[in-house]
């Protein structure tokens, strides 16, 4: 019996931090022996913003370190570049003539991108706020006009068209994504059905949200607000050492402490703790909220605490990571194997779709 395809991929755009272990990472260890998993660094998708070339390949050679240090196997699951399958090139410009200009201008992430790129982004915008009370024919002309130095490539237009194909090439019918992608995982769906309805066929599945039967995971930052991100400057790295790591925790924010017994807890320290729990470590993360109940709780202990439990599992992790950096042939050889892996089924995939589309040999 074959095993449902599940697919992830992760921008090239730095290292990887607690928010990617605990939401993602974890998990996608869980599903190598019960799933056909195939994930990869998107390192097209990371053009958009136009990286540094230098930068850009030192990004993704640590990045596949870093997936293959928290516990991924590639004998197990299909680990790979985005840019190792020329497939999803083609085949991403045939989807774009099935896709809308207009569709594709009011997703959140182009609107939300695009205005940081024009810096004119709205303070504390985020993807998921970037619609609220959008004028469409205004946002148009400030992209229209926008000035030769600040402009919006066409590729952060149809990147959702390229997360598409990411998906459709595989075939994937699960596909773990955050609160932020999923209006892109309904345009792939959306994507999918037009293509069949449009050639009346059966071809692409129609793919969903999976979390590996669990709900999604939000990995607080130190800030005391929202979710970690590299953008926001709240993160633990998976490379940070142990002193790095206990200085960012000795230094979060929390609240002048709580007032009066059973008061509710802050949201700086509801961050702290749901860490905490995050860590596995239910009896100590109740012995904190108890405290905090009674008004008894210190922060600098909590933080400690919380130091020593992120150091305990970070530290093997970033072993490993410096180890398989220090092994090019390894990382090769790993990715090599993904992309044949990854190419296999891509280039079947493209090949039906042509055929579909008129697009044949005489």
């Amino acid at each position: 019996m074959s095993k449902e395809i599940v697919l992830s991929g992760i921008r090239s755009t730095g290292n990887l931090h607690l928010g990617n272990y605990f939401g993602a990472l974890r998990n996608f260890v869980r599903m190598q022996d019960d799933y056909d998993c195939n994930f990869f660094i998107a390192d097209l998708h990371a053009l958009t913003t136009n990286p540094d070339p230098k930068q850009l390949h030192a990004n993704v050679k640590h990045i596949v370190a870093e997936y293959l240090a928290a516990g991924i196997d590639p004998e197990k699951s299909a680990l790979f570049i985005q840019s190792d399958v020329p497939e999803i090139p083609e085949l991403y410009l045939l989807l774009n003539m099935h896709v809308g200009i207009g569709e594709l201008m009011r997703t959140a992430s182009f609107k939300h991108k695009a205005r940081q790129a024009l810096g004119i982004a709205k303070p504390g915008e985020s993807e998921e706020t970037a619609t609220t009370g959008e004028d469409d024919e205004a946002f148009e002309k400030q992209i229209i006009g926008a000035e030769t130095n600040k402009r919006v490539n066409a590729g952060l237009l149809t990147y959702p068209t390229l997360m598409a194909v990411d998906i459709l090439i595989q075939k994937a019918t699960k596909v773990p994504v955050g609160k932020d992608q999923e209006q892109h995982l309904e345009l792939t769906r959306r994507f999918a059905r037009r293509f069949n309805s449009f050639y009346g066929v059966d071809f692409f599945p129609e793919p969903y949200n999976f979390n590996f039967g669990a709900a999604a995971v939000k990995v607080p930052g130190l800030d005391g607000s929202g979710k970690m991100g590299k953008s926001e400057g709240n993160c633990i790295y998976l490379v940070d050492d142990p002193k790095t790591l206990r200085k960012k925790v000795m230094r979060a924010v929390t609240d002048e402490g709580p007032k009066e017994p059973n008061q509710p807890v802050s949201q700086p320290i509801e961050n702290l703790l749901s860490l905490l729990a995050l860590c596995n470590k239910p009896e100590l993360e109740q012995q904190f909220r108890d405290a905090y109940a009674d008004c008894s709780i210190r922060y600098g202990d909590l933080k400690k605490a919380l130091a020593e439990e992120l150091v305990t599992i970070t530290t093997p992790i970033r072993d490993r990571i410096n180890d398989i950096l220090a092994d090019e042939d390894y990382l090769r050889r790993a990715v090599k194997m993904g992309a044949d892996k990854a190419r296999a089924r891509a280039s079947e995939t493209l090949k039906q779709a042509r055929e579909i589309m008129g697009i044949r040999r005489f």
